[in-house]
């Protein structure tokens, strides 16, 4: 039996990093498992909706903690990628917005792609006014941005999911995958505990722990970003000559000793958009169509050579799963905050409607969680 040290989410004693392993598992969940997620799932949302509210189901979304042992509880494997991928599609197939007042747009790979026109109708549905829809499609977009073009940790994201209330809150959980190691990284986002989209705006992170990664929303990146900006209003032509010089050696040769790499394919029409908006901050500036990762790392690197102000290199992973057995001694657990997600699923899975077997079945599952 797979005991909670197996699975649940732990944090490393350094603030702000972790190690986790979600591998990119192939298949598919067979359909009698999936038939009883989704009665599981729903029976669990509905509960939490009638007990506690639809902000409070939000926030449970958005923390690692609760998601993982939902996907647990639900029945999916412990540790593959494929927790993200299946509990969020199961969700939002038995979430019904005009009986929860609650709607979840996109999906994986291709469906995420229509999140923009499924939260124009989803908010049509809820009756939201035009500017809340308007926020929501740009809040899907930037987190969407953010973690493809501003966090650089080699992860490109394949799924993407916005969950959105008719008072106007949102959550976001999308995960990215990276090829070379063949691991996933988990996104988890909430409007009410962000302040601003550039600045740490993630509620969590779950990955594995890379050495480098490019953290342009880390608060020691601040000066970075005003650098990138101010690079990004001047004229084009100025900024290539801080590329190559005739009379100097270009920048990529005082780059033999260092991680961030001047890329080649920098998007000069993106920073000639650029140059005629002028944007106000870093925010409006990643916002701009084709500013992306290349032309991201160009200006960190002209920022750190030419004007002394070097991005963060810190990866912002926050949260890890512990293994344990075969795979290896446990990292520490927060047992407290585990134990508080096992007992909220617990409360919700007595009072759910469903038949007694799966109830018990249910049961079962968090009470090895909980004991071992």
């Amino acid at each position: 039996m797979i005991k909670v040290i197996f699975f649940l989410i732990a944090i490393i004693h350094v603030p702000h990093t972790g190690f986790a392993y979600l591998p990119l598992h192939d298949g598919y969940a067979p359909a009698w498992l999936v038939r009883r997620m989704k009665a599981l799932a729903k029976s669990i949302v509905l509960i939490i909706i009638d007990e506690f509210g639809r902000d409070e189901l939000l926030r449970r979304i958005s923390n690692p903690y609760w998601f993982q042992a939902l996907g647990c509880t639900l029945g999916f494997d412990w540790h593959s990628s494929g927790v993200t991928t299946v509990v969020t599609g199961v969700l939002k197939s038995v979430i019904n917005p005009s009986e929860t007042g609650i709607a979840i747009c996109g999906g994986k790979g291709l469906r995420s792609r229509r999140t923009p026109e499924e939260i124009i109708k989803a908010g049509e549905d809820l009756g939201l006014s035009t500017s809340k829809i308007d926020n929501m499609i740009y809040a899907s977009k930037m987190s969407a941005k953010i973690d493809n073009v501003a966090v650089q940790a080699g992860y490109q994201l394949y799924h993407h999911v916005f969950f959105m209330a008719e008072n106007g809150k949102w959550a976001v959980v999308q995960q990215g995958m990276n090829p070379e190691n063949r691991l996933a990284r988990r996104y988890h986002w909430l409007s009410e505990e962000m302040n601003c989209f550039i600045v740490e705006p993630h509620k969590a992170i779950v990955g594995h722990r890379e050495n480098k990664v490019l953290n342009m929303v880390a608060k020691e990146s601040e000066n970075c970003r005003k650098i990138s900006v101010d690079i990004a209003r001047e004229n084009p032509k100025k900024v290539m000559k801080y590329v190559v010089k005739p009379e100097q050696r270009s920048l990529l040769e005082y780059m033999s000793d260092r991680v961030l790499i001047m890329p080649w394919n920098i998007n000069w029409k993106a920073l000639e958009i650029a140059y005629e908006l002028q944007p106000k901050n870093y925010e409006e500036l990643i916002s701009i169509n084709g500013i992306g990762p290349s032309t991201v790392r160009g200006l960190a690197l002209i920022s750190d050579l030419i004007y002394g102000e070097p991005p963060s290199w810190k990866d912002p992973v926050k949260y890890s799963f512990a293994f344990g057995g075969k795979d290896g001694v446990p990292f520490p657990v927060r047992r407290k905050e585990m134990d508080e997600a096992i007992e909220f699923l617990r409360i919700a899975i007595e009072n759910a409607k469903i038949n007694e077997r799966e109830r018990l079945n249910a049961l079962k599952r968090l009470k090895i969680m909980k004991f071992g």
